[in-house]
């Protein structure tokens, strides 16, 4: 099975970038996007052989998920249960016979920090959701989780050390993610890979000289661990300010 995450930066800008190009090459049997920027009719894919879930933000122009998949579900939820977390479009849940898949677009700590202690807040209730999910089936999860996990993971850790998503607090968030028998899943495989990003900002020609984060991921509870695989990172892939990333897993 073969599953694409990619925060597209808006997704109708994307599209003008070559998006259903890339969704065809890319070929995946789920494909989940992060920061699609747009509410209910305001975009009309075709995409044939999916099947299309939503979450729109409250506030236009602002965040939103979409997962596309070519197996219906078994159900399907959006958010995380938590009304104060879930005005934003961040979260869709796709139950299958053996899994969970969770797309997630974690809250960024912004400028000076001034959501730091949100973001604090959405991390334990994010934690306390996909531990409950995983006592009834394992869970994948994926997206833009707004953290760079190791010094390895970004360009220039020293000078970054206190900015949003670098800081210690989100770091050691992910840190208790896999302290609770998750797995990072390119880490798996490549734990000492170096130079390998999944966004770069737009300013200071960032992408060019690789100047880049990793904070995009696919995650999967421990017990998946002998199916992984592989993991990508498809860092030719323009379009957006992020590249997707890819987990291959026999499910």
């Amino acid at each position: 099975m073969k599953l694409i995450s990619w925060n597209v930066n808006g997704l109708r800008a994307c599209v003008n970038k070559g998006f259903l190009e890339i969704f065809k090459e890319l070929d995946a049997d789920v494909f989940c996007l992060q920061e699609t920027k747009l509410q209910e009719g305001q975009i009309d894919l075709e995409l044939p052989g999916y099947y299309q879930y939503w979450n729109y933000a409250e506030k236009k122009g602002y965040s939103g998920t979409a997962v596309f998949t070519r197996e219906e579900p078994v159900s399907v939820s959006y958010g995380i249960g938590a009304a104060e977390h879930d005005r934003e479009g961040r979260v869709i849940t796709l139950e299958y016979d053996t899994f969970y898949l969770v797309t997630c677009y974690t809250p960024n700590s912004q400028n000076e920090l001034a959501r730091l202690d949100y973001r604090m807040q959405w991390e334990d209730a994010f934690l306390a959701y996909i531990k409950q999910l995983d006592t009834k089936k394992p869970v994948i999860f994926c997206g833009d989780l707004n953290v760079a996990h190791q010094e390895i993971d970004l360009k220039n850790p020293k000078t970054n050390r206190h900015n949003a998503g670098f800081t210690d607090e989100e770091r050691g968030k992910f840190s208790t993610i896999l302290e609770n028998h998750f797995v990072d899943s390119f880490r798996h495989f490549y734990p000492e890979q170096t130079e390998i990003y999944s966004w770069w900002s737009y300013r200071f020609r960032a992408r060019e000289k690789n100047a880049g984060w990793r904070i995009d991921y696919f995650i999967t509870s421990e017990r998946l661990t002998d199916r992984l695989i592989d993991a990508k990172i498809h860092t030719d892939i323009l379009g957006s300010d992020h590249c997707p990333v890819e987990l291959d897993i026999d499910l």
